[in-house]
């Protein structure tokens, strides 16, 4: 992708630190601020050295007393905390919290935007419509992993591709589980659903389906006599049947070459922003994820969404205590009421396999200033913009309706993102404050830097720096509106960071649920 903008060194900003809201008893370090300084907002000198994205009280907390960012709890205070303090998990814990879910209360429609604006993209038989046109190879277990990887790479080697210049390339799409489980539990049916969704994702333009043979997530059951795509670029075998690893080979490649003259004869033509889904994501998040990339996606996504387009927001673990801002713009209550049920599931699940909703957030989101999982939630939230919540989907289950939908998944980045491709996002962005680097084959990913100092150090995985909102006082409207054109361009065919340097090959990670036996 060509940058847009300058790399250049960080230059601090010229405040020191940020008040969110106007009830919030903290305020967010905008630099390494030394002790004895006295920043603006902060009544007193400071006692200790803070550093950026960190939290200082800037009025007396008593021990057990609400702490609030975005004019939102964030916790409770486990000591008496004065002004010029630093607020860090020293001080400031989870606590109980309960909050009004007021379904469907705040869910006014966005306006539409009439200007009719296009991308160029590969328009399926399904009436879907790829940003990009690969072909895949789709395992249904970790038995075939390896057999996958060698007929793309004998695929690469040989260069049959050579003569098909409008395919991408082949994807090997390869997992760790398909066996080893129950046949008919929810972790069977998430992997259904994960697979079948890749199977007719609209940026392979054909998929080879491989199974060992004896395997739980059986090649039949998949294929099960239907059309799962409905251009008919769908070859399926298994290893057993095919006498071994280098029939399956040789088979494979004959099939590859077949599939490869289909999805030559597809050329990207214009079709309507509508067409666009985007999965939105944040991982290695810190302090300034909430104040910079993740509200100018919030923008651009509002932006799609008026424009006829779907955006989904995932990462059920990272909206909790955050979830009634959710249920406030749910279409109907009913779809409120979705959420909290993923909600209450997750707090079952993670109470039934000895963990707890608030082990998050991640040390490297501790250094980068969040201290509980209320303040990281209510940054995630934002990514989500102002748009009505149209509906609720299960983890991989296809997105049918346009506009903002949430969708349930794990936090974990690479899982989650391979929900969010199965559910039909032809597009990722993904905001990062500490330095996330993936890419999620066949979906291109859009990285946001949400600090300037980290931009200049991994310019060469960041798509667009959203930390230039606090250093030079860039607007989220600006922002949101520029990433938005970045959008356009990619879903036309320019690459990203993440391609330019060959990511995807490890990224997809369904969600396993239940015992492995």
């Amino acid at each position: 992708m060509q940058a847009d903008q300058e790399i250049k060194a960080f230059t601090p900003p010229t405040r020191d630190t940020v008040k969110l809201s106007p009830d919030d008893n903290v305020v967010i370090a905008l630099r390494e601020l030394q002790a004895g300084e006295q920043p603006n907002d902060v009544p007193v000198p400071l006692i200790s050295q803070i550093s950026r994205g960190h939290k200082i009280a800037v009025a007396p907390i008593s021990k057990g007393q609400n702490v609030i960012r975005y004019g939102q709890i964030i916790g409770q205070a486990k000591s008496d905390i004065a002004p010029g303090d630093h607020i860090h998990v020293h001080n400031l814990g989870m606590g109980a919290h309960q909050q009004d879910y007021a379904y469907a209360s705040a869910n006014s429609a966005l306006p539409a935007i009439a200007e009719e604006r296009t991308f160029l993209g590969y328009h399926r038989a399904d009436g879907k419509v790829g940003t990009r046109n690969y072909i895949g190879i789709l395992t249904t277990v970790n038995c075939s992993g390896s057999v996958a990887r060698f007929i793309a790479e004998a695929a690469e080697k040989s260069g049959i591709l050579d003569e098909f210049p409008n395919v991408d390339g082949v994807v090997p799409i390869v997992h760790g589980t398909g066996c080893g489980m129950s046949g008919k539990d929810e972790g069977y049916a998430t992997l259904f659903r994960t697979l079948a969704g890749y199977a007719q994702h609209p940026n392979f333009a054909g998929i080879l389906l491989i199974g060992l043979g004896c395997e739980v997530m059986q090649v039949a059951d998949l294929v099960g006599g239907r059309p799962i795509r409905a251009d008919g670029a769908l070859r399926y075998m298994t290893i057993q049947n095919e006498g071994g690893t280098r029939r399956t080979i040789d088979r494979g490649l004959a099939e590859i070459k077949g599939i490869a003259e289909l999805a030559n004869q597809v050329t990207r033509e214009p079709a309507p922003i509508s067409e666009i889904t985007v999965g939105m994501q944040c991982g290695g998040s810190d302090g300034y994820s909430g104040i910079t990339a993740n509200p100018a996606l919030g923008y651009a996504s509002d932006l799609l969404v008026r424009h006829g387009g779907t955006t989904i927001l995932s990462e059920t673990s990272e909206v909790y205590g955050a979830e009634h801002l959710l249920t406030r713009r749910a279409e109907t209550p009913e779809v409120g009421a979705k959420l909290i049920e993923r909600i209450q599931w997750w707090e079952d699940y993670t109470e039934r396999n000895g963990g707890e909703m608030d082990n998050n957030p991640s040390p490297g989101n501790k250094r980068g200033g969040l201290t509980t999982i209320l303040e990281k939630s209510l940054g995630a939230v934002a990514k989500g913009g102002t748009a009505p919540m149209r509906d609720v989907y299960k983890f991989g289950e296809i997105v049918d309706k346009k506009g903002f939908v949430f969708m349930d998944s794990p936090g974990f980045d690479p899982c989650s993102v391979t929900g969010q491709v199965a559910s039909g996002a032809n597009l990722i962005v993904f905001t990062t404050g500490r330095g996330s680097v993936s890419g999620y084959q066949p979906t291109p990913c859009v990285k946001l830097a949400t600090n300037s100092e980290m931009y200049a150090r991994m310019a060469d995985d960041m798509d667009l720096n959203c930390g230039d909102i606090v250093t030079d006082g860039v607007s989220i409207e600006a922002k949101g509106e520029e990433l938005f054109e970045i959008l356009i361009r990619v879903a036309s065919g320019e690459k990203t960071k993440s391609e330019e340097l060959g990511f995807g090959g490890v990224e997809f990670v369904p969600w396993q649920i239940g015992a492995v036996m």
